[in-house]
């Protein structure tokens, strides 16, 4: 039971609370500033993909847009549906995409699963983003996101920046990458984990209610997500 309080009581913890919101507000500020001064890395291989329009290469998905930001969607080739936390993650994609036209960014998701699988489930969530497979090409295994059983096994994989990590076949995980105006193409940024957690909207609005997201008696903490048409 939460502590029951007078109006002023509440306004002053009220304000208290405000005091420590905005310290971290200034300190994501300032990491983000750090983020966009990463160096780039220059991107050396020619991946292709495969979308409902047929093949594409990692230049082709910037379209007009010098900046793109990519989601590795677990699918896996053997798989029936789609990853349901990705789904939770993906659901909130079609929304932002008229918002990252007007900033000069392009968004795509890719996954190793065949390119029909992918898109018989974006219809069935009833989706539009673009979606590719990358099941002819390294791309997933070079990003980290997609693990071999020898790997797996052995734990001899470099996930979210570390080696040895605990990994399945397929892991989250959002790239983002910048062209020149002679379609070099470079990578600037990867998160993966819980650093995909600020990226989902749900999430952040739970974060503000009483109960929040109320796991902590949950089996692991994401026990409760369902795909959204099976709530």
């Amino acid at each position: 039971m939460a502590t029951i309080a007078t109006d002023e009581e509440w306004l002053a913890a009220r304000r208290a609370l405000l005091q420590e919101e905005k310290a971290l507000q200034r300190a994501r500020d300032q990491l983000a500033g750090k983020r966009r001064r990463l160096p780039w890395r220059r991107i050396e291989s020619d991946y292709e993909f495969e979308g409902a329009d047929g093949r594409r290469s990692l230049l082709d998905l910037f379209g007009n847009a010098s900046q793109l930001l990519i989601y590795h969607f677990m699918y896996h080739p053997d798989w029936d549906q789609g990853c349901k936390t990705c789904s939770f993650w993906a659901d909130g994609f079609d929304a932002s995409i008229p918002r990252l036209d007007a900033r000069d960014v392009a968004l795509a998701v890719i996954s190793r699963g065949p390119l029909e699988k992918l898109l018989s489930y974006r219809q069935r969530m009833g989706w539009r983003f673009p979606w590719f497979s990358s099941a002819d090409s390294t791309f997933n295994y070079d990003f980290g996101v997609s693990f071999t059983a020898e790997q797996i096994e052995s734990r001899n994989s470099f996930y979210n920046f570390r080696d040895g990590a605990s990994v399945g076949p397929e892991m989250p995980g959002i790239s983002t990458f910048a062209r020149d105006d002679g379609g070099s193409i470079f990578h600037t940024y990867s998160t993966y984990s819980r650093g995909l957690d600020p990226l989902n909207s749900a999430y952040q609005l739970l974060d503000l209610v009483a109960k929040g997201r109320d796991e902590d008696q949950l089996p692991f903490p994401m026990d409760w997500i369902r795909r959204h048409d099976e709530y």
